[in-house]
């Protein structure tokens, strides 16, 4: 973490090019990729288990809901903070409040990460009271005051999240000719906002696991294992609109070109959907608890190469004259803000 403050510093003093391998013909890279795409998907985890949880009247799933929605708080604050690394005039990230473009799938983005981020904020309210409420009495009536009103929250929360996690799918749709043919699709915001979905559940397996192992508490293998279920089915609609749409579309022709970007598709689509999709259909795997803590780990990464390989394998600009890798400055303040973020959740 020390590292990528001294990163992020040098950044803000000398410049975004002084840490980054960032250019006009590669404007985002590893800080899109990661820090903002991959971070709002693994943070889906909060809707989705707040809907069904809230919405659907699944109670028996309000034990896992309160870590969810600390994690998708701290991972929305974790994309804020890698969108004021990221863009190039951080001062003026105020101005889509003011001068807003209706018609622009970036400014709908933005208003919905920092709407959502809000949201998130009131939604944990009851567990800070809870934990606080004796130190800082105005969080009881802060709690009270908003208890008749919290649904519409929870409403707002899974309305948001739908809104811009298919929208970030929109941006790549408005760049067909920078775009590879295996990743490029009109159905590209469906693909990302059901792919959300399907990591969600994951999401909570994988920070419920990890959470009961390093403080010796109860597995939740009662909650976790019914919640596995619910993947089958996400994962499998994702897996289907996105071979359906391939085979359409006629792009497996780019399949077994062997090249870096059909490499990686492959295995985005095998070890990351494929694979994990055949180990949920086994109930011995769901009731086992390191099986589906593999198996969720195997969601997880193939989601977040998807991210990836959309925004920066798949990503090539017709005019670039050389290809982009990130820089050691881009990668150590990823891992620094994915530390902070680990930290402060323990």
């Amino acid at each position: 973490m020390a590292i990528a403050a001294v990163f992020v510093l040098a950044r803000y003093i000398a410049g975004i090019g002084y840490v980054s391998n960032l250019s006009n013909a590669y404007p985002w890279g590893l800080w899109i990729g990661v820090d903002v795409a991959s971070g709002v998907a693994l943070a889906a985890g909060g809707f989705t288990t707040s809907a069904v949880a809230h919405i659907f009247g699944k109670h028996r799933y309000e034990s896992v809901v309160r870590s969810a929605l600390l994690t998708a708080a701290l991972g929305y604050t974790f994309v804020v903070l890698g969108l004021l690394v990221d863009v190039g005039r951080s001062w003026a990230i105020w101005k889509p409040l003011v001068f807003r473009n209706f018609n622009s799938a970036l400014f709908e983005v933005a208003m919905c990460v920092m709407v959502y981020l809000h949201v998130l904020y009131i939604e944990l309210i009851p567990a800070v009271a809870e934990r606080f409420g004796k130190k800082i009495t105005i969080l009881n009536e802060l709690n009270k005051r908003l208890a008749k009103f919290m649904w519409i929250f929870i409403i707002a929360g899974v309305v948001l999240s739908c809104m811009h996690q298919s929208s970030l799918g929109t941006l790549m749709v408005i760049a067909p000719t920078k775009l590879h043919p295996l990743w490029y699709t009109p159905v590209l915001p469906l693909l990302f906002l059901s792919s959300a979905f399907t990591v969600g559940y994951p999401m909570v397996i994988f920070e419920t696991t990890l959470v009961t192992s390093s403080l010796k508490l109860e597995d939740e293998m009662n909650v976790l294992s019914p919640l596995s279920k619910f993947t089958i089915a996400t994962l499998g609609i994702y897996l289907l609109i996105k071979i359906a749409d391939m085979l359409w579309r006629g792009s497996y022709i780019y399949l077994f070109e062997g090249s870096t970007q059909s490499n990686a598709f492959l295995v985005e689509l095998i070890i990351g959907g494929i694979v994990p999709w055949l180990l949920l259909m086994s109930r011995k795997v769901r009731s086992s608890r390191r099986s589906l803590f593999i198996t969720a780990c195997l969601i997880i990464g193939g989601v977040m190469m998807n991210r990836i390989n959309v925004f920066i394998t798949g990503y090539m600009p017709p005019f670039a004259e050389h290809s982009y890798f990130p820089s050691v400055g881009e990668i150590a303040i990823t891992v620094g803000l994915i530390s902070a973020l680990m930290f402060i959740y323990r």
